[in-house]
């Protein structure tokens, strides 16, 4: 992990004025951003203007379209057109030179099939003239609006694959140039800058050398190659293109704040994983005679568009949340308890269950809420290692609830499940988390007295800050309310991911003309001088708060898909090597089986992004599970917990690194002072190792003591 702020050390005016990199950056992500919400709704818009088109003009499925005239002829003389087919009977018969043994010609049953004919042509004609009379001018004018947004539905999924494309490009290149690209720990020292620069150029020009072979592949053998697929090959190919010439440019010019010096085995713990990665995968396919390999596996992630959009518009979200006060007025509701902060960690852990099952992965929650989570908790007087023990494990609790995309795709891919079993299942291992998480917090570390405020003083103050919450409510409601009266779209693990942006982007609308103004007032009686010289990024407002969202979003997403799509390289490494087929077929017991099981999907886990990971899974391990008597149910929910495991377990730790990119390198080294014991200096990582992996145990040997499934 690397951060470099695209504000830090810039004065107000620079910042007011906007930099390059959101001009040619932040700018061309959020556009894109939109246009994905825009196309996907535009869906739903289409359903219900066809619904008001029927219920308007009936049948008007048959209006969407002029009528083409019939070209029989309805005025035909029947007695002659019968003369007509017996004459050319005959010719027939005698065109067989006496071979066959002709057929009886019956001339009435010639005559029936003419008069059918006729009358068949006159009904066509009828219905032409009928349909034509119904076209009226109306008609037209919202038969034009109708077919409009049809075509641009069409034009929307089938330019997914160009957005997702240049989406990757554009923010991976905004997060090498900012040198945000998540690793193991920052890059500190010069030493760290030029062997992390160094290894990205290298692994950028393997991916420059696999996108142009497999474009090269694809040309093979004079191959007429669509022009979408072609502006796909040329996207890649330059957009790896400008990642070699950064990170080759950043070789040499290392930052100033840079310290001297450095140690190699720190600055290898610097370079990006996706660096580590792609050089892993491409030298596996270089070897092998196919240097096209990484650039096909990264071309899967088109196949998949709609799913790694959603995860960048979830990303969106959770910057726009970050830029609102939401969050720290749901915090206020809990202020007047005075909880201790063990407990206030273990209310924030269940609260952002909820919002992480929206958001389909505990990594992207993080990266979405985590900062706010942090500070809040900090505010409350929470030590640094629990605040970051519970900010990493803030989205480790919600992936098994309704209405998680990463449990869809498991019952998409898994016909032997369906969302309904596991969303039930998933319930139970959320409290069972959820209650260990607060044995860990209440218990092992717990250095305030558990106690909290009286009903009768706690209540009074929790319901007056509430009232301010309500606008919000209102406003989220609303929303839910709108899409489900005016366009009959239901808030799902479907919807979510068109639905969310425009809540909150309503919610930044709000703030601008109610809290915005009124905090300005405040700021211009404070600074006399004028609201020019106070920083420009306090200002509240809307547009302030959807770049600086926006700003954060390119690098987040950046980082966290190239990870992604790497990470699906890697899976196809293990996939063509065939290591899983060392892994054993037929087992004596099932414990056995769910002894090796849980091994595997922790490290699968602990390499692998949870979409990959789930594929990855699906195809090669979950078949073992299924012969060797493990239920289908089972076997899912021990996968999401195993992989949560995974993420919070070193030496890559996932959800860590995300932690301490959205929080800063300072916070975590001033938490490694905190302390006396072991335990007490690596808090952040034991308690979820302990907490997720009693869970683990619980739930992949449980049932099998109890024969629950």
């Amino acid at each position: 992990m690397n951060e470099s702020s695209s504000t830090m050390g810039a004065t107000p005016t620079q910042i007011a004025r906007r930099s390059p990199t959101e001009w040619f950056s932040s700018l061309p992500a959020c556009l894109m951003l939109l246009l994905v919400v825009i196309f996907t709704t535009s869906s739903d818009i289409h359903n219900q203007i066809l619904r008001i088109g029927q219920n308007t003009w009936d049948g008007y499925y048959e209006l969407r379209s002029d009528p083409v005239a019939p070209s029989c002829d309805v005025n035909r003389d029947i007695d002659a057109e019968v003369d007509r087919l017996i004459a050319e009977r005959a010719m027939e018969d005698e065109d067989d030179l006496g071979l066959f043994e002709a057929d009886p010609v019956d001339p009435e049953t010639i005559r029936a099939s003419v008069v059918n004919s006729v009358e068949n042509c006159q009904f066509k004609h009828e219905r032409y003239e009928a349909t034509k009379d119904r076209i009226t001018p109306a008609v037209r004018a919202f038969r034009s609006v109708e077919l409009f947004i049809g075509d641009l539905i069409a034009f929307g999924l089938t330019s997914q694959r160009f957005i997702l494309a240049f989406l990757v490009v554009i923010c991976a290149a905004t997060a090498t140039f900012r040198r945000h690209h998540i690793s193991m720990r920052p890059m500190e020292t010069r030493l760290d800058h030029r062997v992390s620069s160094t290894l990205q150029f290298a692994a950028n020009c393997m991916l420059l050398l696999s996108a142009w072979s497999f474009r090269d592949l694809v040309h093979g053998n004079n191959a007429n190659v669509a022009t979408a697929k072609e502006i796909i090959h040329l996207t890649w190919i330059i957009g790896f293109a400008v990642l070699v010439v950064i990170s080759g440019l950043q070789i040499f010019r290392i930052p100033d704040n840079a310290e001297p010096g450095g140690n190699f085995g720190h600055a290898m713990l610097s370079v990006p994983l996706y660096t580590t990665m792609c050089l892993i995968s491409g030298t596996y396919f270089l070897l092998g005679g196919h240097a096209a390999g990484v650039g096909i596996y990264l071309d899967k992630m088109m196949d998949l568009s709609d799913m790694f959009l959603n995860v960048g518009l979830y990303v969106w979200i959770g910057m726009m949340l970050k830029e609102t006060k939401l969050a720290a007025l749901v915090f206020n509701v809990f202020h007047p308890w005075k909880m201790p902060p063990e407990l206030l960690a273990v209310v924030a852990i269940g609260v952002a269950a909820i919002p992480t099952a929206y958001t389909g992965a505990s990594g992207i929650f993080v990266i979405a809420a985590g900062s706010v989570i942090y500070l809040e908790l900090r505010k409350a007087g929470a030590r640094r290692q629990l605040a970051l023990a519970a900010t990493a494990m803030s989205g480790s609790l919600g992936v098994v609830l309704r209405p998680c995309l990463l449990v869809v795709i498991i019952a998409y891919l898994n016909r032997e499940v369906t969302t309904d079993q596991l969303f039930g299942e998933g319930v139970k291992v959320f409290f069972l988390t959820l209650v260990l998480f607060a044995l860990a917090s209440l218990t092992l570390n717990r250095q305030s007295k558990l106690t909290v405020a009286s009903p009768r003083e706690a209540i009074p103050a929790m319901m007056r800050n509430l009232k301010p919450i309500i606008p919000y409510a209102l406003l989220v409601v609303g929303t839910v309310y709108f899409y489900s009266l005016v366009l009959d779209v239901q808030l799902d693990e479907f919807s979510a991911p068109r639905i969310l942006p425009v809540m909150m982007l309503a919610i930044l609308v709000y703030e601008h003309f109610t809290v915005a103004r009124r905090e300005r007032r405040e700021m211009a009686a404070a600074h006399p001088a004028g609201l020019s010289s106070y920083d420009e990024k306090n200002k509240p407002g809307f547009e302030r708060s959807l770049r600086w969202a926006t700003n954060e979003t390119t690098v987040h997403i950046g980082a966290l898909l190239f990870l992604m799509g790497l990470s699906v390289s890697i899976g196809g490494v293990i996939e063509r090597s065939h290591l899983m087929d060392m892994f054993p077929t037929d087992f004596a017991s099932p414990w056995t089986v769910m002894l090796l099981l849980v091994g595997i999907l922790v490290i699968i886990g602990m390499v692998m992004d949870p979409y990959g990971a789930v594929i990855l899974v699906s195809v090669t391990i979950s078949n073992v599970a299924y012969k060797n008597g493990i239920d289908p149910i089972h076997f899912w929910m021990v996968t999401l917990v195993a992989f949560e495991l995974g993420y919070l377990s070193p030496p890559v730790a996932l959800n860590h690194l995300l932690t301490r990119q959205v929080v800063g390198e300072a916070e975590v080294k001033l938490a490694l002072l905190e302390g006396n014991t072991f335990y007490q200096r690596h808090e952040r990582i034991l308690m979820p190792l302990i907490v997720m992996g009693t869970a683990l145990i619980i739930v992949a040997f449980g049932p099998l003591v109890f024969d629950y499934y």
